[in-house]
């Protein structure tokens, strides 16, 4: 039993293997093998002209060419500035003498030296007049170069000071013994003891100063003792016989303005 399934087997894979070599001999017999290579045909027709291609790197710089022909000229500019001025050039040829003038007429002289004399005798009368303002109206004080006025208004240092700022002068700055003998007298004709003038003792360095700010060199010429410490409210007052003296500055009191004539 067991020898007649094996016989069985062993035919029925004998029949599978001849029935595929059929099919694979079918298989085999439909394939179409490629021939040999062909003869090389003819050269077509040329191609239409392709698109332009990207730019290329620039090359190498070329030899100058030849000068051109000298254009045209061009357009006037605009005028440049004005040049350094020149040195003085010679002298030129005297010109042709003019025509003889006009006879003039004659001089009536005397009658303008008249006018003339007249106007000096009303001039100097004037000057006597405004002379006779200043010493006996005003009782002003002068020198050569500076005009004294006595003001009767009694004020403090500092109120004296801007009141003959005002009045276009400053406080008088006597500085030599003419003027201080002048101011003295003055001082005296008008009945009065003491007046302010323009000196203070200095902030810096000790001693005096005027009212322009100019130091007092010598303050023992004038009997004025030298502080012993500055004060602001220290002034310093003329008395009728010419000495000087300190007081207190918030005193009211008369002073004398000075003015300059130029």
């Amino acid at each position: 039993m067991g020898g007649r399934n094996f016989r069985k087997s062993i035919l029925l894979l004998l029949a599978l293997y001849n029935i595929s070599s059929v099919f694979a001999i079918e298989v085999c017999s439909n394939t179409i093998l490629p021939g040999s290579k062909g003869d090389q045909g003819e050269v077509g027709d040329e191609g239409d002209v392709g698109r332009l291609g990207k730019t290329g790197p620039p090359g190498h710089r070329g030899l100058p060419g030849e000068n051109g022909e000298k254009g045209e000229p061009g357009r006037m500019g605009k005028m440049g500035p004005a040049g350094e001025r020149g040195e003085k050039g010679a002298r030129g040829i005297d010109g042709p003498s003019g025509l003889k003038g006009k006879a003039g007429t004659t001089c009536d002289c005397g009658r303008y030296r008249k006018v003339v004399g007249q106007m000096d005798i009303n001039i100097s009368r004037l000057k006597n007049a405004v002379k006779f303002v200043k010493n006996v109206i005003l009782g002003i004080k002068e020198t050569e170069e500076k005009l004294y006025l006595l003001v009767k208004e009694a004020r403090k240092y500092r109120d004296a000071l801007m009141n003959c700022k005002l009045r276009g002068g400053t406080l008088a700055m006597p500085k030599s013994m003419d003027t201080n003998t002048l101011l003295t007298s003055y001082v005296s004709e008008a009945g009065l003891t003491h007046v302010f003038i323009g000196l203070q003792p200095a902030e810096a360095g000790g001693g005096y100063a005027y009212a322009d700010g100019s130091p007092l060199r010598n303050s023992s010429v004038w009997g004025l003792e030298v502080p012993s410490e500055f004060s602001s409210n220290s002034c310093v007052q003329m008395g009728s016989n010419g000495a000087w003296s300190q007081v207190e500055c918030d005193i009211a009191k008369y002073f004398i303005c000075e003015f300059s004539k130029k």
